[in-house]
């Protein structure tokens, strides 16, 4: 499986920081508390684009192995466009996500190892805590076309099957804490 650099994400996010200007209610950094329920880090960087609309670009990374040799490696990256019925960062918005991962593991008697990619439409709240501090609910319905190899647990090189499927369904979901710059 690829290992993600974070050095290169935050290179490149401190280089957009950079592009877009640092400037008082216009970049946040968010994490989702659901996938730390869900024992994955994750960080997201949100830029405003003018007074409604912002991008996000989040990120995700699971690196763990469960007990019994069970796991569910992946990365994850969903970037978002929002626009802001008020203005950014404040009440309600809708989204257009895509999204692309790349995932080993399984907790059955099969593994699978490949990638997916997708997009949706999403819809949230999100409530102004203090002058730098936020709190987001988001809900999210998309589709996703998922590629991957599919084996028995044990390793075996010439024991897989190649497979796809598509998914119709919740996307994304998200209880964000967010800092406002």
């Amino acid at each position: 499986m690829t290992r993600i650099n974070l050095k290169t994400i935050f290179t490149a996010g401190f280089f957009l920081v950079g592009i877009l200007g640092l400037r008082a209610q216009n970049v946040s950094l968010k994490t989702n508390a659901l996938y730390w329920g869900a024992t994955t880090p994750n960080l997201g960087i949100e830029f405003a684009l003018n007074n409604q609309w912002t991008l996000e670009l989040p990120v995700a990374y699971n690196p763990w192995t469960f007990s019994d040799d069970r796991k569910m490696r992946f990365w994850l990256v969903q970037p978002e466009a929002k626009y802001w019925f008020c203005e950014k960062f404040e009440g309600h918005f809708v989204g257009v996500h895509a999204h692309g991962a790349q995932f080993f593991g399984g907790f059955s008697d099969k593994r699978y190892d490949g990638y997916l990619a997708g997009a949706g439409v999403s819809y949230g709240y999100d409530w102004i805590l203090s002058p730098h501090w936020n709190l987001e609910l988001e809900v999210g319905i998309g589709y996703a076309h998922l590629w991957f190899k599919e084996s028995p647990r044990i390793p075996c090189v010439k024991c897989y099957e190649n497979e796809r499927k598509n998914y119709f369904g919740p996307t994304r979901a998200a209880v964000s804490f967010v800092y406002i710059f």
